[in-house]
């Protein structure tokens, strides 16, 4: 008896490690860049800015890269997040409506450079590869376009 319970947990290990095995997660892939942009109506509609100056914009896949410059100490108080309306435009594209919001309480008269990488993924729109994101603060649209 105790034999036979040993080959039947011998036979059956390697099925339940067979198990484990999960092809769906293949095509998963993680974007590892920034900081998630923040999606809260609330927030973007009280939002407001402290005074900078954009010096560029950049979008890298998921990952969109904002630098600015501000007056300041060191900068290293300085707050920037992307804000999203939570409302999605029903066009082809879809689109939808964010905010840069910088905070800097720094008074110091120095100028810094600064830049952050935010995280687009929890923008996706399920049944849709591309979404133009209006960014208040940027001079123009960003086309989305993500697998």
């Amino acid at each position: 008896m105790k034999l036979s319970k040993t080959l039947i947990a011998f036979l059956c290990f390697p099925l339940l490690l067979m198990n484990t095995q999960c092809d769906e997660d293949d095509d998963f892939q993680v974007s590892n860049c920034g900081q998630p942009v923040i999606i809260d109506n609330a927030y973007f509609e009280s939002a407001v800015s402290s005074e900078y100056t954009l010096v560029d914009f950049n979008l890298n896949g998921d990952c969109l890269t904002i630098e600015v410059s501000s007056s300041g100490c060191d900068g290293e108080t300085w707050s920037m997040v992307v804000v999203d309306s939570g409302n999605i435009a029903e066009s082809s594209p879809e689109q939808r409506y964010l905010k840069f919001v910088f905070t800097n309480d720094e008074a110091c008269l120095a100028v810094f450079n600064q830049s952050r990488e935010f995280n687009l993924t929890g923008l996706r729109i399920d049944g849709s590869n591309e979404v133009v994101l209006n960014i208040e603060g940027l001079p123009e649209v960003i086309n989305y376009m993500y697998p």
